[in-house]
């Protein structure tokens, strides 16, 4: 006779089938790929932070000298043409003003006139001071004559300043140049008729230069005199030259909101240049320096990313100090020799793995 399995057994075993048969795929591990980033290294040295301004050149003070006609006269000579060099003590032309020499002569009359009375009244008061003490003169003649010699010495003074003014005057028919420098403008040539201050010849101290530059008022106050500076042509392949801020932001213009400030030339170029200034505002020794590329601003966040031996990437709050150019002081968040991402950064997570990158720059 046959047995029968109990039917236990099977209600245990298909179970164990049906579980093996339909077992579930183990789960997978999330992995996160290393990021390719470029860095560069927190160095200390010295930095320095400019204001930029653009200006002209222009002569510096007492370096710019017009020749103007003294009154309305004929153009007799003009020794000079545009870029020509003038010494100090030439003279640079010549204008035909007869009425100038006509009035110096008149003055120059007068002058002798009020000198010969001055004369005589010193001698009479002398004579009558004289008989006065023997009693002979009277001391109302000798007072008369002391009122005589005090209204001829004022008129000589009088006489002399006048003169002094014709002669002036009458110099500037043959102006002479006060000193060495270049015909920078010619307004005019031998044979025209012109009238009283009207130009005619712009000398200009090539020694003497400064640019006038055009500083935004957020600037002027960093703007300080005897600070160095240099000075460029843009556009120009002519060496950068010195200069030295001689003076400081006094007025703004309303209208362009910029203020004037003079800086002395070391070199020279043509009266009327455009060029681009860079002053010093700051300098700071012994800074610690990273890329201005390194420096992310969120909101009110500054931070920096800092590569560390592990190969990730630390997000680091700082603080900087002055910036110049491509280059930014840190004052705290980063320590010299740390390796700071300035590229790659965007949207990098704090402590994501990183690989780095050359930057193509040569070592």
């Amino acid at each position: 006779m046959t047995r029968l399995r109990p039917p236990v057994a099977f209600a245990v075993v298909l179970p164990l089938l049906l579980s093996a048969c339909h077992k579930a795929p183990a789960e997978d591990v999330a992995t996160t790929a290393a990021v390719p980033v470029q860095v560069a290294v927190a160095h200390v040295g010295t930095i320095t932070s400019y204001v930029h301004a653009t200006g002209t050149v222009d002569p510096g003070p007492g370096g710019d000298w017009i020749v103007t006609a003294p009154e309305k006269a004929r153009v007799a000579e003009i020794r000079f043409a545009t870029g020509d060099v003038v010494r100090r003590g030439a003279v640079v032309a010549r204008f035909d003003a007869p009425p100038l020499r006509s009035d110096l002569a008149t003055r120059s009359s007068e002058a002798s006139q009020a000198r010969a009375r001055l004369d005589n009244a010193k001698r009479n008061f002398e004579r009558l001071s004289t008989l006065l003490e023997k009693g002979i003169a009277s001391r109302k003649e000798v007072e008369d004559a002391r009122k005589e010699l005090l209204d001829a010495e004022s008129a000589v003074r009088e006489s002399g300043q006048t003169r002094e003014a014709a002669a002036d005057l009458a110099a500037r028919a043959t102006p002479i140049a006060p000193f060495s420098g270049i015909v920078a403008e010619r307004w005019h040539s031998p044979g025209d008729v012109i009238d009283a201050s009207e130009h005619v010849l712009r000398i200009v101290d090539p020694a003497h230069l400064q640019v006038t530059a055009a500083v935004p008022v957020a600037e002027a106050p960093r703007v300080v005199v005897g600070h160095a500076a240099r000075i460029t042509i843009p556009g120009s392949e002519v060496a950068e030259m010195a200069g030295k801020v001689v003076g400081a932001p006094a007025a703004v213009d309303p209208a362009t909101g910029a203020a004037a400030v003079r800086v002395a030339l070391a070199g020279t170029l043509p009266v009327g240049t455009p060029v681009e200034v860079a002053i010093v505002a700051e300098e700071r020794a012994n800074a610690l320096i990273v890329p201005a590329a390194a420096v992310v601003r969120d909101d009110d966040k500054t931070f920096a990313f800092v590569v560390g031996a592990d190969s990730k990437a630390h997000r680091r709050a700082i603080v900087v100090g002055i910036t110049s150019g491509d280059e930014v002081q840190i004052l705290s968040g980063v320590r010299e020799g740390e390796r700071v991402v300035v590229k790659g950064q965007d949207e990098l997570p704090d402590g994501a793995t990183v690989t780095l990158e050359e930057t193509g720059e040569a070592p």
